[in-house]
């Protein structure tokens, strides 16, 4: 398998910033959408939170793109629909923990850092059969998500 680079790593500031990358998890590629654009501008400490309530059913992640027969959930602030995506969304806490850890050994202040970009990218399809009736066979393919987050140290 290629190296994964960063999206637009040129444009990194290794001084101010601190990243981290998960390769082909098995998780959904549309909630991992949604929980990254839901994270994205955010505190980092506050974007923790968010996902641990969202973790024990307690806020719901706004789906924004992928809201088609999608139910209302309540405490959602100018948005109706929503899910709670417990599997993607421990992945990504995990995540935002890993980068969260690579900030502290560069000694960057955490009190400062925000999401300044969370993305997906579609990783590997896991190509797989399930067996029929009558020798016949239907596909049954695992999809994998590429995520990563960069934290950005804000000045002043």
């Amino acid at each position: 398998m290629a190296r994964l680079k960063f999206y637009a790593e040129h444009e990194l500031d290794p001084e101010t910033t601190a990243k981290a990358m998960a390769s082909e998890l098995h998780i959904s590629p549309k909630h991992a959408y949604e929980i990254c654009r839901a994270v994205k501008g955010r505190r980092v400490e506050e974007a923790e939170e968010f996902l641990v309530k969202v973790l024990n059913l307690k806020v719901a992640v706004p789906f924004k793109r992928y809201k088609k027969k999608v139910a209302h959930r309540r405490g959602l602030k100018k948005w109706y629909a929503g899910r709670y995506p417990v599997k993607a969304t421990a992945e990504i806490l995990k995540l935002l923990r890993d980068a969260k850890s690579n900030a502290e050994y560069k000694g960057l202040d955490l009190d400062a850092l925000r999401i300044w970009r969370a993305t997906t990218k579609q990783g590997r399809t896991i190509r797989g059969i399930m067996p029929r009736a009558f020798g016949r066979a239907t596909p049954r393919d695992t999809e994998t998500v590429t995520v990563e987050i960069v934290l950005r140290e804000e000045r002043g």
